[in-house]
C-alpha cells in the first residue's frame, strides 16, 4: 500500500475528506519525526512504539573487495510493535 492509497483507507475509515485525511497524515509523519529526531520517544499503546536508538561504531567489509571498512556511530529510527499490532497480524 503506497501513501495514496493509505489516504483513501482513512478517508473511507473516518469518514472525512480526501484533503481532511491527507492533512492528518501529514501531521501525524511530521510530528511522529520530529519527536523522534529530538529523543522523544511516542507510544501509541496497542499498536507501538517510535524511537530512536544509538547504534554503535562497528566493522563492515567492503562486499566486492573485501576490504574491512569502519561503519560510524549513527542515531537510527526505530519502531517495536506493540501486542495488539502483533496479534493482529500473526491471526
Amino acid at each position: 500500500m503506497n501513501r495514496n492509497m493509505l489516504i483513501l483507507k482513512v478517508c473511507d475509515e473516518a469518514n472525512i475528506s480526501k484533503k481532511d485525511a491527507e492533512k492528518a497524515l501529514n501531521a501525524i509523519t511530521k510530528v511522529i519525526t520530529e519527536a523522534v529526531a529530538s529523543g522523544d520517544k511516542i507510544q501509541l499503546v496497542g499498536f507501538g512504539t517510535f524511537e530512536a536508538r544509538d547504534r554503535k561504531e562497528r566493522q563492515g567489509k567492503n562486499p566486492r573487495t573485501g576490504e574491512v571498512i569502519n561503519i560510524p556511530a549513527a542515531t537510527v529510527p526505530a519502531f517495536k510493535a506493540g501486542s495488539a499490532f502483533k496479534e493482529a497480524v500473526n491471526k
